[in-house]
């Protein structure tokens, strides 16, 4: 059964769902695209597909089976109702509403027009983001205490309608719903409490850094952090780095599509002698020294080779009633509280606590 997709919205990520569905994916086609600057659609690589410049209109397309939203973040409310009015399942950009009600609303249209929803959170398939989950999952690192997620870009300032509030812009908007997300779906433990420092560094209206602490009931904290002009001389730098410690191991991967982490861990710990009063050459700190040949023990794992096409096979599969659908309404709505939660910390300079 092929399914056909229409897509509102041919911006940037417009076009990566064209080109991924209409290439690489079997089962599924694009039927129709919709954008109100008809000259977007010029470079459509689905031969003969229907272009509109209403959304209206796209929506009320029989040949059209899914809808996937891809507008700047404001419009997502006013394009879910359509869709969902005029029947058709939805796949929803990221962030998918710019607050919980406005999402509680969507949510209770779309169950009312008894249609399928859900978000497209591709980054679940990073391969970094796999590899950290694979080894919080198996206990590679004993006990984790600590699970960190930065990435970081020179470039300081956004672009398009990503430089206005009103339509939504912002970091923690394009790419804080992506980190938060992962480690929300790594880390089963509720969130018991959440510090954030949100700033506009470069950029007047929105954010373009922010760093989110969240605690979680098992005792793991989550630190994740974004700077658009956090600079280095490295060009590995500009990209996501992982890092997760335990009282047994640590685990680190750079990139979001690595071929492997590293896992560290040590051959014996120090002794702590009783009888010379703190009197060692190397001071009584001797963690922070270099370790001597044969102490640390490292070996490289590989990451699991997904892919982001794997979010399409998986939709597929889940509109057919074969699996779940990967990215849930529950888990889309804790996302966007907690990023609600973020924004007050950071404007009231303390941590919140989560019930």
């Amino acid at each position: 059964m092929n399914t056909r997709f229409g897509i509102i919205g041919f911006g940037f990520i417009g076009h990566i769902h064209e080109a991924m569905i209409t290439n690489s994916l079997d089962g599924g086609t694009v039927s129709a695209i919709c954008d109100n600057v008809p000259k977007k659609m010029d470079d459509a690589v689905t031969p003969d597909v229907k272009k509109y410049t209403q959304a209206e209109d796209l929506v009320k397309d029989p040949n059209v089976d899914v809808v996937i939203i891809a507008t700047p973040n404001h419009l997502h409310r006013e394009m879910v109702h359509l869709a969902a009015q005029a029947h058709k399942d939805i796949i929803c950009e990221k962030p998918a509403a710019m607050t919980t009600a406005e999402f509680d609303e969507m949510m209770a249209e779309v169950e009312a027009c008894g249609v399928q929803f859900t978000v497209h959170q591709q980054r679940r398939y990073d391969r970094g983001f796999r590899l950290i989950k694979h080894v919080y999952d198996e206990g590679l690192v004993g006990k984790p205490y600590t699970i960190q997620s930065k990435l970081y870009g020179y470039n300081g300032n956004m672009h398009d309608w990503h430089v206005y509030k009103k339509y939504g812009g912002g970091m923690m908007f394009d790419w804080g719903v992506h980190l938060i997300d992962q480690i929300l779906w790594m880390i089963k433990a509720p969130v018991v409490s959440v510090y954030a420092d949100i700033r506009n560094v470069i950029n007047e209206e929105v954010d373009d850094y922010f760093k989110v602490l969240f605690r979680f009931e098992n005792g793991v904290q989550a630190e994740i952090e974004l700077g658009t002009y956090f600079l280095k001389d490295d060009k590995n730098w500009y990209t996501q780095h992982w890092f997760i410690g335990g009282d047994q191991a640590t685990a680190y991967c750079d990139g979001f599509m690595p071929d492997s982490g590293v896992l560290t861990t040590t051959t014996q710990l120090l002794t702590s002698p009783k009888d010379n009063n703190g009197m060692e050459k190397t001071g009584p700190t001797r963690s922070f020294i270099v370790p001597e040949d044969g102490i640390l023990k490292s070996e490289r794992i590989s990451a699991p080779q997904t892919e982001y096409l794997d979010y399409y096979k998986n939709y597929l599969q889940a509109r057919a009633g074969q699996c779940d659908f990967l990215v849930k309404k529950e888990e889309v709505r804790r996302v966007l509280k907690l990023m609600e939660l973020a924004r007050q910390s950071a404007e009231k300079g303390c941590s919140i606590s989560v019930k």
